[in-house]
């Protein structure tokens, strides 16, 4: 199998879009062909969830059906009831034993990317029950969209566009781990005012422009760059794997991407992120050996750290959006330079 460094990258996983571009905002869908054992972990202070309380391992629910990514603040977590009716609409067709009802579940977090009086502007209903079905409707396997795209669309961070970003690895035990994530950061995923990215270390095959780190890193570098007080960010995404986990090795799974946008965003997990990731096993490979589910928590920072600076990387800009500057266009001769170097 190809690889796309993409979540789609395991299979059974289907990724779909939809945004609103006169509020610069989005949705992002994660379907799966078979139902999957997920949990999470939600250490950012200002978190915006839907269902999540499921993932629990001490709770009853073992396996979920789709995820979604949203902006909208809490507005955006009406997305899940248009993603619940595309999935009822699709469960219509398959039959059940009598008196039985087969109830979609979906997950979802959501990120702030509201601009000042936009909610105002869509009557007494968010459009974000139609913008989750219509991502639902367009998920499909294989490649999908980065950067200014879905959940990403109105995604910043505190220095530049933010943005929806996947990165995937193979273990050396032949097991997927892949991350897709939605940048949204209070803080920031380059290094002071310069090119490179915190994720730097981390970087495959030039995936974010190859530059490396500094030399140096220097008091200027590691000064404190966050958002203001009043707007409120987050890191938002989902880290899956085909080996068979237990909800709890889902839970830490989702543990370890969460030191991965520490290492991804700096700082991370501030009282006004609302960081949140959940761990997913798709199940289509037998359980891992305590050797092999190291190998796959190792994994799991490092794809996360890479997907988050491919989101800000791979930012485009929007219309009327011009506050922050994307990587492209401040850093995009750089990039420019290391192409060159490469092909020499």
């Amino acid at each position: 199998m190809t690889s796309l460094n993409l979540l789609t990258d395991i299979p059974g996983i289907r990724v779909g879009h939809s945004e609103y571009l006169n509020l610069r905002t989005g949705v992002t869908v994660i379907l799966f062909d078979s139902p999957v054992t997920a949990s999470g972990s939600f250490p950012g202070g200002a978190p915006a969830l839907r269902e999540t309380a499921l993932l629990e391992p001490e709770n009853l629910v073992e396996h979920i059906h789709a995820i979604v990514l949203s902006g909208g603040s809490t507005y955006g977590l009406d997305a899940t009831t248009g993603v619940q009716a595309w999935l009822r609409e699709q469960f219509g067709n398959t039959p059940l034993p009598p008196g039985t009802i087969r109830v979609p579940i979906v997950v979802q977090a959501s990120l702030y990317d509201l601009p000042a009086g936009g909610q105002t502007s869509w009557g007494r209903y968010s459009p974000y029950a139609d913008m989750g079905h219509q991502a639902a409707e367009n998920a499909r396997h294989g490649c999908f969209r980065l950067g200014t795209a879905g959940a990403g669309t109105g995604a910043t961070t505190a220095t530049l566009r933010g943005g929806l970003g996947s990165a995937s690895t193979i273990t050396p035990a032949g097991h997927r781990v892949a991350a897709l994530v939605a940048v949204n950061a209070v803080g920031t995923a380059t290094i002071g005012d310069g090119p490179h990215f915190w994720s730097a270390p981390f970087e495959q095959r030039h995936e974010f422009g190859g530059l490396g780190m500094p030399a140096h890193l220097t008091s200027e570098d590691l000064r404190l760059r966050s958002k203001w007080a009043s707007v409120t960010g987050t890191t938002i995404g989902l880290i899956a794997t085909d080996a068979t986990l237990t909800k709890t090795q889902a839970k830490r799974l989702a543990i370890l991407a969460q030191d991965g946008v520490a290492r991804g965003v700096f700082p991370a997990h501030l009282p006004l992120d609302g960081d949140a990731m959940i761990g997913v096993s798709t199940r289509e490979k037998p359980a891992p050996t305590p050797q092999e589910w190291t190998e796959i928590l190792h994994a799991a920072t490092q794809v996360t750290a890479r997907a988050i600076a491919r989101g800000v990387y791979e930012a485009g800009p929007l219309p009327g959006a011009t506050s922050l500057p994307t990587w492209n266009e401040r850093f995009g001769e750089k990039k420019r330079q290391v192409s060159d170097t490469i092909q020499k």
